[in-house]
């Protein structure tokens, strides 16, 4: 029997209800190398104390059918997935975590600039919510901010890794875009500064 993968996507973003079959095979993905002294990228289970695994969901080459031109970045908020457009009628789809009620966001922004295992300093406003948080972390795998981030213009949000890989396809952050750390490398190496994202 054939299997065949439903693709729901936004209609607001230009994506549509959309099959594909085992002919446009989910995207492979391939380990990178590791970052000289940084650690793997994985969560080891033993750190989060026991507590189910919730599993990311998986990266996946999807039909697109709409609007928006090869090299724009799509993020729903509702399904929580991110699209990141291909030439070919086509898309690939990652699980994000977004902002938590109160905190999500919409609006039409750009790639300002592009780090590698970035250092983080928690926002004022974050600092006054939390003033157990560090004023400023080093980069590396315990870092917040993951492997690699996208910093969006004119804004305090990024699209960034996790060292919380179980928090991704939730509702969570402060506003920031999260994904895996595997997902975000392959995403960053795509993406180029000045890249158009549509947050909806």
């Amino acid at each position: 029997m054939r299997r065949r993968v439903l693709a729901v996507v936004s209609a607001a973003a230009g994506l549509t209800l959309a099959t594909f079959s085992p002919a446009a095979k989910a995207y492979e993905y391939q380990q990178p190398p590791q970052a000289p002294g940084q650690g793997s990228f994985t969560q080891d289970p033993g750190e989060l104390s026991g507590r189910p695994q919730a599993a990311a969901p998986p990266r996946e080459l999807v039909p697109y059918a709409g609007r928006y031109a090869p090299g724009t970045i799509i993020i729903s908020n509702e399904e929580r997935r991110l699209y990141y457009i291909l030439p070919g009628n086509q898309a690939i789809r990652y699980g994000v975590g977004v902002g938590r009620p109160g905190f999500s966001w919409t609006g039409t922004r750009t790639v300002a600039m592009k780090r590698e295992w970035p250092s983080w300093k928690p926002p004022a406003q974050m600092l006054r919510r939390r003033p157990d948080l560090p004023k400023f972390m080093e980069g590396g795998p315990a870092n917040p901010l993951g492997a690699r981030a996208m910093y969006l213009g004119g804004t305090l949000y990024r699209i960034h890794g996790s060292n919380e890989p179980h928090t991704i396809g939730q509702a969570v952050s402060s506003g920031c875009i999260r994904m895996t750390n595997e997902d975000v490398v392959d995403l960053y190496e795509r993406v180029k500064v000045g890249t158009r994202v549509v947050v909806q």
